[in-house]
């Protein structure tokens, strides 16, 4: 069982910060890995990249957007209240080099999982470029966070509420322009990613994105989380969740994304009445 010790509610609740007892996990994680977490017997089985560790107090933290039933159930649980499971560290952690100027770009809660990346390349000597972005001011997280976690940070707002009245990928064309940029690190919704990629391969600039598609036992045996990268198939569980986003097919990954939207609707309307009921 994994205590929560920490929780915090973000974007107008509609983003969730829990920090979870996990000792063994925070001792072996390492930036760009994720967990999967299990409320309770009966329920389903969610995968979320760690959005920090901390070794020595033997936690973990993950954020996640409520957008269906079992993350609306994990938005109930409380401080002191404990996840039947929580597995992991899974995947390959993030290739880190020093390369000199990087750009680390995030959309939405993707901000949570670039969080430990931007860290750790700037702590092994990269010039880091932060540029985060949200569809208005209420839904920006981590702006604190991403701003000690790099050198410079720029945010963006879709409605122009606070900061770059625009995408992200317009800051970045401009860093683009004026930066020897050797890698950037692009995490968020896909389309956000998909439009990234292609602005980056324009400038030639290496691209890392992370890739959160439907996945079931997170150990590659279930083949749900299957990507085509570079046209070949890949498992986003134990091959990624990162890819070179240049190789992406992005179509396919919002294709299968949508697959069971219906029924997710479906279950969380059926899920928040009966809660209302009592």
């Amino acid at each position: 069982m994994f205590e929560i010790l920490k929780r915090h509610e973000m974007a107008d609740g509609t983003v969730v910060m829990n920090e979870i007892s996990a000792p063994k996990i925070a001792a072996k994680a390492r930036p760009g890995q994720f967990v999967i977490l299990k409320a309770n017997e009966t329920g389903e089985r969610i995968p979320l990249t760690m959005a920090d560790t901390d070794p020595k107090k033997g936690t973990i933290t993950v954020i996640y957007q409520v957008v269906g039933k079992s993350t609306a159930l994990f938005r109930g649980m409380q401080v002191g209240e404990k996840y039947q499971d929580v597995i992991g560290p899974l995947g390959q952690p993030t290739h880190l080099e020093k390369l000199g100027k990087v750009a680390c770009v995030g959309g939405g809660t993707g901000i949570a999982v670039l969080h430990p990346i931007t860290r750790a390349l700037k702590e092994i000597g990269n010039y880091v470029y932060a540029v985060i972005g949200a569809r208005t001011k209420d839904l920006l997280i981590l702006e604190d966070k991403m701003k000690a976690a790099s050198h410079e940070l720029e945010v963006c707002t879709d409605d122009g509420t606070y900061g770059h009245h625009g995408f992200v990928t317009d800051v970045l064309r401009d860093l683009l322009e004026r930066e020897n940029i050797k890698l950037v690190v692009g995490i968020g919704p896909v389309p956000m990613m998909k439009f990234l990629c292609k602005l980056t391969a324009e400038y030639g600039v290496k691209t890392l994105v992370s890739l959160n598609p439907i996945m079931v036992d997170g150990t590659g045996m279930c083949g749900c989380c299957r990507v085509t990268v570079g046209g070949k198939t890949r498992f986003a569980c134990v091959d990624g969740p990162e890819f070179d986003g240049h190789a992406v097919d992005f179509d396919e990954l919002a294709k299968r994304l949508d697959a069971y939207k219906e029924e997710e609707r479906m279950a969380y309307e059926k899920f928040m009445k009966e809660r209302q009921a009592g």
